[in-house]
């Protein structure tokens, strides 16, 4: 593989193997298929669509192949690109140790064929809310603004739109591990708490993954920080420009009083925002100073944040009913999310449970003082319940029908009903949105 002395693919290799055949690494094969590279690939367990999608492209889809085999795929590639989530532990991961094989990521590829400046978010909550809120300031400022990354568009797929003039990255964990250079033009760091343990191999993992977006920022780069986070600060580089931002105390963007303001004056009301609890405020001060270090205007960032909508199943109001009102949070797939959405309530009953992704539930604990009671359900119900046993009541239930039945019979009147899981859906659900939608 072709690389520069910093270690960064000056251009694509002739030969890739892509590890993994799910929606990123499909978009990856029809780039470089139509770009002439030779493509092979693996799946442990393909779906019928998986394989005919790999069968439209004229790839032969190695299907859960034997480790000697394995070894042979990997051996005959100059780089391997892992499908973001694919396990550190992954047996084609040691392989390509063993091998000297590089690994690298669909950003990597981007880089080399397109120059648009990046504005990337990264953290363990919030990404998908940011990233969207700058694309909106950006495009609130006269500039063509795409989201990709860690959503439904791959950046290897988004540089297609030759329009878009600034590229708005959701820059996961699991990108950025493998990533060989990553430099985009603003950085934005969120938070950072447990999660993904399923995935990376340790917490110091994740955050050494998480790191990496600051690891090669350019010279003129920003890179917009937590302030309130000491893992986040811990990193933050003095031989590039930082700005950070938190929703009380000093910082570059702040709040004062009832205004977002940043270094060079007020941004907008906290009243005029479409919702402001505290994680609302917060996102709006990242989103903010990461959509002005690539050029959005004060008025462009301050006409978005007013008119923004937060995503469905993020502490969504669905319904209120006999003095109770349900919001569904099944985004939050970490303690970490849960408790920001709890410290938005004075008191909620908390529906939670799924499928741990291997973190420390006791972290919900944070929050107590907001939980009135708890309904525990799915794979994680005896942790949940656990965690809550000495100090709330907790109720377990078999399915949601019964985990809304059982929170609605423990709240009273003015008061809220909270579904924030904690844990990820796939123990009874194709994906959060089903969940919440349930």
């Amino acid at each position: 593989m072709r690389c520069t002395a910093a270690g960064a693919m000056a251009e694509v290799p002739p030969s890739l193997l892509l590890a993994g055949f799910g929606a990123t690494n499909r978009a990856v094969a029809r780039a470089l298929l139509s770009r002439g590279h030779a493509v092979t690939a693996f799946d442990d367990g393909p779906d019928a669509a998986t394989v005919a999608d790999a069968e439209a492209l004229g790839l032969d889809l190695q299907i859960a192949p034997a480790d000697r085999r394995l070894d042979e795929l990997v051996g005959a590639a100059d780089a391997m690109i892992p499908t973001p989530g694919l396990p550190e532990r992954h047996r084609a991961m040691a392989a390509a140790r063993a091998g000297g094989v590089p690994t690298a990521s669909e950003f990597d590829l981007a880089r080399a064929w397109d120059s648009r400046p990046i504005a990337a978010v990264t953290g363990t909550s919030g990404k998908t809310t940011v990233t969207e809120m700058v694309v909106a300031a950006l495009r609130c400022s006269g500039l063509e603004a795409a989201a990709a990354g860690n959503n439904d568009l791959p950046l290897v797929a988004a540089i297609e739109d030759t329009a878009a003039e600034v590229f708005v990255v959701e820059a996961s964990s699991f990108r950025l591990a493998h990533s060989l250079r990553f430099e985009p033009r603003a950085a934005c760091w969120l938070n950072f708490a447990a999660d993904h343990l399923d995935i990376h191999r340790d917490l110091d993992s994740y955050e050494a993954a998480k790191a990496r977006l600051w690891r090669w920022l350019p010279p003129g780069a920003t890179a917009v920080a937590n302030r309130l986070d000491p893992t986040v600060m811990a990193h933050v580089r003095k031989d590039r420009a930082t700005w950070t931002f938190a929703p009380h105390g000093p910082a570059d963007w702040r709040r004062r009083g009832d205004v977002l303001t940043g270094p060079s004056g007020p941004v907008v009301s906290v009243r005029e925002l479409r919702r402001a609890m505290p994680h609302d405020v917060a996102n709006a001060l990242a989103a903010a100073a990461t959509a002005a270090a690539v050029g959005a205007t004060a008025e462009g960032v301050g006409q978005a944040l007013r008119s923004f909508e937060p995503g469905a199943h993020r502490v969504q109001k669905v319904a209120s009913i006999d003095g109770v009102t349900f919001y569904d949070d099944s985004k939050a797939t970490t303690p970490h999310a849960t408790v920001a959405a709890l410290r938005g309530f004075d008191e909620a009953v908390l529906i939670a449970g799924g499928r741990n992704k291997g973190l420390d539930l006791s972290g919900l604990l944070d929050a107590v003082d907001r939980v009135s009671s708890v309904v525990a359900f799915g794979e994680a119900a005896d942790e949940v319940a656990e965690v809550f046993a000495s100090d709330r009541p907790v109720r377990v239930a078999a399915d949601m029908g019964e985990a809304v039945e059982l929170a609605a019979s423990a709240a009273g009147p003015g008061s809220a009903v909270l579904l924030s899981p904690a844990c990820a859906s796939f123990d009874l659900y194709p994906s959060y949105a089903a969940r919440g939608d349930d």
